[in-house]
């Protein structure tokens, strides 16, 4: 067995683990990442890269199918035709060149690189079992990074026509009838692009509503795009089994019934990988299924760091990301804590969604006396001559200081305005901050100018 030592080591090398390791070299810490498939984690081979790449193929697919002589923009086309496995293949280009390049900043900084399975012998050491033997790791500080899983449901077991995220991503044909099983934003994401792909597509949901996390308003304009694509959305039911020829279900009045579908997308949620690598054997203090972590990341054992969606909601690449970077700067004696004061979250469906602090609801249920306006797309010049006025901006801020405390919108793109939000809220602006910003015109970006002049009361547009 090979023996090495290390200052830091990092188990798992998605967003999270591998931003800590490139830090950490940068800052010259003696540093081993280890990872048990490719660097780049879910986000990068099978999760965030890939599911934008196939919903751009399927918009652009799209968005040529309607030129057929209807179009007002006066533009005709000949028959949108599209090819799935190059489809296929030019996304897992993509794969390629990113996960290639997060290897090749690991190499550049310094950082050991090993590929196998790795499990805790103790808080300070690590085996790793790969094909051509094992390592035993000793090291200063560790850091668990072992992201999360989707979760499977004991009655649809991912086999033949069930398929989770990464199968769906990995199709070369376009199902006929299409059924996903969650109203989350990843069946959602991925039901949409098979929708304009050419699917016949039914989104099931247990609960109430599409989106729960979301409230209706934002929900809406994409409640009308899936009905205008001829998605069926079934709420209040809930998935019974394989049938015959596709799923079984029981509706919300208690019916039960069998639907049509080739391939089956289950999408219930993820659940964290807080059980592998032997992390139970340490007797850390969890937070439910989750590693209990404080304000450094720090867990209830000294010198072992958690960081990511191991941790906890939101369970979103960026946060593992900020906290990667802490975590690599804290082992090399530098003073940081976590003291973000809000995480952009995006939903890509059609329009996209994006929210960044407390909604108006959150607001008031945290005992702020808040105003809030909005500004519709529809007011938009850039958004009318792009054929996308579908959607809005909207402001919440307190009373009385008018210091923001969230903003959202939803609309086309409207995710290229989280970084605009987020800044706004980690550098505490007021909204006469933001309405005195100037704002290029014609752009999509002026309806965060107008939502702050809304919730002023005096909008210049509306």
């Amino acid at each position: 067995m090979q023996r090495l030592t290390c200052k830091l080591l990092i188990i798992g090398g998605g967003p999270g683990g591998y931003v800590c390791a490139i830090r950490a070299g940068q800052l010259g810490l003696d540093t081993i990442i280890v990872e048990e498939k490719t660097l780049g984690g879910t986000c990068l081979n099978v999760g965030c890269i890939p599911s934008k790449a196939l919903i751009h193929a399927a918009d652009e697919f799209h968005r040529l199918s309607r030129f057929d002589g209807t179009s007002q923009l006066g533009i005709s086309a000949s028959a949108a035709a599209i090819d799935l496995a190059k489809t296929v293949s030019w996304k897992d280009g993509i794969v390629d060149r990113l996960t290639g390049g997060v290897a090749g900043l690991i190499k550049k900084n310094g950082v050991r690189a090993i590929t196998g399975t790795a499990s805790f012998v103790d808080g300070k050491t690590v085996r790793v079992e790969a094909p051509d033997g094992s390592t035993e790791i000793a090291a200063e500080a560790i850091v668990i990074a072992t992201g999360s899983e989707p979760v499977e449901l004991p009655f649809l077991k991912y086999s033949g026509k069930v398929i989770d995220s990464t199968g769906a991503l990995a199709l070369t044909e376009v199902p006929e009838h299409f059924v996903v099983v969650g109203g989350g934003y990843i069946g959602l994401e991925i039901g949409t692009a098979f929708a304009k792909l050419g699917s016949h597509v039914t989104v099931i949901e247990a609960e109430k509503s599409i989106l729960p996390q979301y409230d209706s308003a934002l929900t809406r304009p994409v409640l009308k795009a899936l009905e205008k694509l001829g998605v069926t959305v079934m709420t209040g039911t809930k998935a019974e089994g394989v049938g015959p020829t596709g799923l079984e279900i029981e509706t919300s009045d208690g019916e039960t019934r069998e639907l049509q579908a080739d391939k089956i997308l289950v999408t219930v949620g993820r659940r964290p990988r807080a059980a592998e690598a032997a992390i139970p054997s340490l007797g850390l203090t969890m937070d439910r299924a989750f590693i209990r972590i404080d304000a450094q990341c720090r867990t209830s054992m000294r010198g072992v760091f958690a960081i990511g969606d191991v941790t906890g909601e939101p369970m979103l690449a960026h946060r593992a990301m900020a906290q990667g970077e802490m975590v690599a700067e804290i082992v090399a004696g530098h003073r940081r804590q976590w003291d973000k004061v809000a995480i952009p979250a995006v939903c890509f469906t059609d329009p996209e969604i994006v929210t960044c602090g407390l909604s108006p609801e959150e607001a008031r249920s945290a005992g702020h006396d808040i105003i809030t306006g909005q500004f519709p797309f529809t007011a938009n010049g850039r958004a009318m001559t792009m054929e996308n006025e579908a959607g809005f901006v909207r402001a919440v801020a307190r009373k009385d200081n008018h210091v923001i405390l969230g903003l959202q919108a939803v609309g086309t793109q409207v995710s290229e305005l989280s970084a605009a939000f987020a800044i706004a809220l980690e550098m505490g602006a007021r909204l006469e901050d933001v309405g005195a910003t100037i704002h290029a015109h014609p752009t999509q970006s002026e309806g965060l100018l107008e939502a702050a002049l809304a919730t002023l009361g005096h909008a210049l547009h509306i």
